[in-house]
This record gives structure tokens, C-alpha cells and sequence, in this order.
């Protein structure tokens, strides 16, 4: 009898721990914590940022919470607390490395090398590196920073591709690297460099929420492709095809439409040709 009883116990040890296993790491910490932990970037308008209030906003914000909610489902867990952590451009990746975040919004281009450290989610947005400067002293394109100074937020891909384009033209032109948008737009605005380059997308979130009073000029030309993706814990399959899953909901229920008007709306009514495209592309069948 006793024999029997310790194989019964053994048994449905090995059904816990294979029911937890299937989850993966992602989904048993949640599951085990009762925490799903949101990395954002704090001033990266209108893709993740803070509002006048101090709540955590945001074109990926919110399709981060459409996952929370997906995460809830899959769990059964409607008591899991979503948590917001803030995250720089040098410390966002090892957040997500390390399990501290579960997830990575903002303002994030999927990479080849990226994708060694960490996984990706199906992309979400698609821009490309461009200038910022004041109206005053418009700078039209690249080859006009022939002599000027242009601020960058270091460690991105928008530094990597300015550095590459600047070299390829013989351009002189002196790369001031910052820490945030934030720091970029209030040296453009102080005189203190000529243009600010950044992802078009995140310079004209900084543009239509600021109150400088300064009239702004966006260059038309853009020197990077940049595929904006999600980013969580590299080779956890599961929680990847719960994101996925997510965001191609969002797409074939026409969600994901109203969330780009929601945040694009008052500078572009429809979304671009190649958003539209990727929006249809993520609308996969279950």
C-alpha cells in the first residue's frame, strides 16, 4: 500500500511538472509569480511613453496589453497584475535576457544579431531613420549635415545606419550621441546641434506632443529601414505563438486599424502602403 502511494505521488509530480514545462519559461514565471512585467521606453512618442498623468501610453503599449490579456486567457489567471518598467536603449535587452521584463515596447527594430540574444514577435510597425531640425535651419537630407552636428540616441540601429550612410557619402559631419528622444529634442531646441535623427515615426511623436512653441522641419528622405517588432526571452516557443497569435487577431478583427488612428490620426488618417501590407500579412488564420 505504501508502494502504491508513493508511485501515486510520484506520478502526479511528473504530470505538474510536464504540465508546467509545456507552458515555457515566459508563461510558468507569470503563472508563477502572478506578474506580467512590461518593458517600455519612457519618452518614445507615440509608440510607448508617459502621458501628462504619468500612465504608461502608447501605439505598442497598447498592443502589449492586447498580449497581457491573451496571457490572462491562456492562464486562466484574470488576478495576473501587468506591471510597467521602464527601459533605456542600453539596458532594454538585458532586461529581457535576464527575465526582468516579459516583454519589450517601444520603439524596437528587429535585427538578425538582435534575434541571437532575444526572440521577436511578428513585426508591428515599419519606419525608417530620418532628420528633425528647426524650421529656421531646415536640414533637407543627409547630404546636408556636411559640417553640422547631429544628435543620435546611442546604442540603436538609427546611429549604426547614420555612421554607415555619413561614411558612404565622405559626409563631415560630427554624431552627437544622446541617451533619449527627450535629451535630442531639447538640444535641437537649445541650438545645441542642427539636426536630431531618429526613426520617422518616434520624431513625429515627438513633434505632435511637445509644447516648445518651435516650428520643426522633417526631412522626406530616409537613410534606414527600420521593422519595429516585440521583443521577449530567446527560443521560448510558446509565449512567442501566444504573441503572435495576439497580434494577428488584432489584424484580421481590423483592431489593429483603430489603434493606429488612435495614434496616428491627427498626422496621418490612413495608414501607409507598407503598414497596410504588413497589417494584412499578420492577419493569419488560427
Amino acid at each position: 500500500m505504501r508502494n502504491m502511494v508513493i508511485g501515486l505521488v510520484v506520478a502526479l509530480f511528473a504530470i505538474s511538472s510536464g504540465s508546467a514545462s509545456e507552458l515555457g519559461t515566459t508563461l510558468t514565471r507569470i503563472s508563477e509569480t502572478g506578474q506580467f512585467n512590461i518593458g517600455y521606453r519612457v519618452s518614445e512618442p507615440p509608440m510607448s511613453f508617459e502621458d501628462s498623468s504619468g500612465n504608461v501610453v502608447g501605439y505598442s503599449v497598447d498592443l502589449c496589453e492586447a498580449i497581457a490579456a491573451a496571457v490572462k486567457q491562456k492562464l486562466d489567471r484574470p488576478d495576473v497584475v501587468v506591471n510597467y518598467i521602464g527601459v533605456t536603449a542600453e539596458n532594454r535587452f538585458d532586461k529581457v535576457q535576464s527575465g526582468e521584463i516579459d516583454i519589450l515596447c517601444g520603439a524596437t527594430t528587429m535585427t538578425l544579431s538582435r534575434s541571437e540574444r532575444v526572440d521577436f514577435t511578428y513585426l508591428t510597425f515599419a519606419t525608417g531613420g530620418t532628420l528633425l531640425s528647426l524650421k529656421e535651419n531646415s536640414v533637407a537630407n543627409v547630404t546636408a549635415l556636411k559640417g553640422k552636428r547631429v544628435a543620435v540616441v546611442d546604442d540603436t540601429t538609427t546611429i549604426e545606419a547614420l555612421r554607415r550612410v555619413l561614411s558612404g557619402l565622405l559626409i563631415d559631419a560630427e554624431i552627437v550621441p544622446i541617451a533619449s528622444a527627450q535629451e535630442g529634442m531639447q538640444m535641437l531646441d537649445a541650438g545645441d546641434v542642427d539636426a536630431f535623427a531618429s526613426d520617422q515615426v518616434v520624431l513625429i511623436g515627438q513633434v505632435i506632443t511637445r509644447e516648445s512653441g518651435k516650428e520643426y522641419s522633417l526631412s522626406q528622405e530616409l537613410f534606414s529601414y527600420e521593422p519595429f517588432a516585440l521583443a521577449s526571452t530567446y527560443d521560448d516557443a510558446e509565449f512567442q505563438l501566444l504573441a503572435n497569435r495576439a497580434i494577428s487577431q488584432l489584424s484580421r478583427s481590423g483592431q489593429i486599424a483603430a489603434i493606429y488612428t488612435k495614434w496616428f490620426g491627427n498626422f496621418s488618417k490612413n495608414p501607409p502602403t507598407i503598414l497596410r501590407a504588413l497589417y494584412e500579412m499578420n492577419a493569419i488564420p488560427e
